[in-house]
């Protein structure tokens, strides 16, 4: 069966004013705010007490300018009196009472936002967690066929940046909504009650500000998302060659990779210079339009006041609420871009989570128990794609207790056979009987149960070696894992290892050896004790002194079992009780190393072949 090799460009973090890109885009950007929505469903009280507070906390704060102005005034009218007549001075209770109804509005204003902030940040960890539950599970209900379709870095992309670009947006983006729309709705309130014309002048700067930003933003989007793409060039020739530095080294090809990453790098800098410079400009030009808005403002204040329209300290408080209005709106305008991304991160989890799920389990399982280990493949048809049938009317009796060695060349269907054995698939047509009953008709846990599996890439997790043997019966005792490491010949190295069982292996395992790691899989293989075993190239990476001592580790994991046992060394398998030759889906011979020897067919012609010199 071929695998996909493709892998997705990876992407880089985006520089400062990403945020202003266009990100990915629902497909149904309707549809999934909804399902979105439904999610939240089960939170509504939770959330009407976080928009409840939002709103507080806004509010407390938009009444703090107007406050502070007529603290100002009162400044004022006391400084200007004090010139006109000595006795008159400034009002500093009328001042200090001022200052501490601000303390209890900007105290409540803090605390109402914490508290949100607390629900929110509840909410927004609730609603990832159960996404990630439910895509947990739903893994365990596709099939094996999605995983082979379907790129690895792709599905480890739902469940984490996906997810973690939900939930960050629940916990910070929809707060700052409320928040937002609530201080620009109130701000502007205030401004209008202090001055209509000054509130006019004032409005004009938005439009000025947001038609040169998006002039900037139009310029500066196509070197941000090309930054993007080379950046993925980078990521990517740097993972390439260390991941591959062996045989970088191998063939002195270090200058060719210097000059390869020297080019990415080069095209990185060109973007990404012009990129962060455009962006860079958003901020002074913004700065500059909002300043010449402050001298307007100030300008017509000060007019105003001198015709006793409004009072010096409305000056102040106007100024105050006009920063206070363009900064939620230049928030609400960010969001928006966020919230299409967050929905298109949505909808790539939603997909996933709709994906076709393996045939529903039978009604009426048989009982696995007692099994002996029987089986029996009858006219068996399959194929991965419709069109595409590869094993054709394959039939084949196993008695319980014997070794059937599967050979053939590459593509002949060997591992396929094993897929169907265990129900990662299911057959087109025919049926495969385990003690006469039809895999079919037990459950895939149940049967799957009966199974042992030592493969070709030997899989070990970032634990100890006790915890990896152990992996194979979860509730198996200390000496239990290591009379399972004493017949797979563990014990005789792990002593040799720091901390012996209780060395961890790090990521990939490489602290040790690959023959130890076959040894401790098939340690973990006998703590299972399977009444089945496959066995799949166990030793075809290993050196023929480990392979020796992997074969002994095999004879005793296979004593007793129905074992399969797929090997290209077709020396490995002289002794097996039948020998399945496979050729383009089809069993072309089938008998003992000997009697295929004799018939000087398609297996001697394989066996010959790999002893000529």
């Amino acid at each position: 069966m071929s695998e996909k090799n493709n892998r997705p460009q990876r992407q880089g973090m985006g520089g400062p004013g990403s945020m202003m890109m266009g990100g990915a885009k629902a497909k149904d950007f309707k549809g999934s705010m909804k399902r979105l929505a439904s999610y939240l469903s089960d939170y509504k009280f939770k959330i009407g007490t976080v928009i409840i507070f939002a709103i507080g906390s806004a509010t407390f704060g938009i009444f703090g300018p107007k406050l502070l102005g007529r603290a100002t005034t009162k400044i004022f009218e006391g400084v200007m009196g004090k010139m006109v007549d000595s006795s008159i001075g400034i009002d500093f209770s009328y001042i200090s009472g001022i200052l501490l109804t601000l303390v209890v509005l900007y105290g409540l204003s803090s605390l109402f936002s914490y508290i949100q902030g607390y629900i929110m940040a509840g909410v927004s960890m609730q609603v990832s967690y159960n996404m990630r539950k439910q895509i947990s599970k739903k893994m365990n209900r596709m099939p094996f066929k999605y995983f082979d379709d379907t790129n690895h870095g792709e599905v480890l992309s739902r469940i984490t940046n996906d997810v973690d670009t939900v939930s960050q947006t629940l916990n910070q983006s929809m707060t700052q909504i409320i928040t937002s729309f609530t201080t620009v709705v109130g701000v502007l309130v205030m401004m209008i009650t202090i001055s209509g014309w000054m509130t006019l002048v004032a409005l004009t700067i938005i439009p000025v500000s947001m038609l040169l930003v998006m002039m900037i933003v139009k310029q500066s989007q196509k070197h941000f998302k090309e930054q993007q793409k080379q950046l993925g060039h980078v990521n990517g020739h740097i993972e390439e060659v260390f991941s591959g530095h062996v045989i970088v080294k191998a063939f002195n090809a270090e200058a060719k990779s210097i000059e390869t990453f020297d080019e990415f790098n080069d095209n990185l800098y060109g973007t990404a210079w012009k990129a962060q410079f455009l962006s860079s400009l958003m901020m002074p030009i913004m700065t500059i339009v909002g300043n010449i808005g402050y001298v307007a403002v100030c300008v017509l204040g000060g007019t105003l006041a001198a015709k006793n329209a409004i009072e010096v300290g409305d000056i102040q408080a106007f100024i105050q609420y006009v920063r206070n209005f363009t900064q939620p709106i230049a928030q609400l305008a960010n969001i928006s871009n966020v919230l299409q991304q967050t929905v298109a991160s949505a909808e790539r989890v939603f997909e996933f989570l709709d994906e076709e799920e393996e045939l529903v389990e039978t009604d009426q399982p048989v009982k696995a128990i007692d099994v002996k280990g029987h089986v029996q493949f009858e006219n068996v048809h399959f194929g991965y794609k419709a069109d595409q049938t590869i094993i054709n009317d394959f039939s084949v009796e196993i008695r319980p207790g014997q070794r059937v060695a599967i050979v053939g060349p590459t593509g002949a269907g060997k591992t396929t056979m094993v897929k169907l054995l265990m129900r990662f698939y299911d057959v087109d047509s025919g049926q495969i009987k385990l003690d006469g009953h039809d895999i079919r008709k037990f459950t895939r846990s149940d049967l799957r149960d009966q199974f042992g599996m030592v493969l070709q890439d030997t899989w070990l997790y970032n634990a100890s070696i006790m915890e990896n043997i152990r992996y194979g019966r979860l509730d198996a005792s200390d000496d239990e894992v290591i009379e399972a490491a004493k017949a797979a010949h563990v014990d005789s190295f792990v002593h040799t290892l720091p901390g012996g069982y209780d060395m961890l292996l790090n990521e990939d395992a490489s602290n040790v050896s690959q023959g130890q790691k076959q040894l401790i899989t098939i340690a973990r293989a006998i703590l299972s004790n399977p009444v089945l075993m496959i066995l799949d190239e166990a030793t075809s990476s290993v050196d023929t002194r480990t392979e020796v001592q992997i074969q002994n580790a095999m004879l005793n994991l296979m004593k007793n079992r129905t074992s399969f046992i797929i090997a290209h060394r077709l020396s490995t398998i002289r002794d097996a009780d039948q020998i399945l030759v496979m050729n383009h889906g089809d069993i072309v011979e089938q008998g003992t190393h000997l009697e295929l020897l004799d018939n000087d067919g398609f297996y001697a012609d394989l066996y010959n072949s790999q002893f000529e010199k």
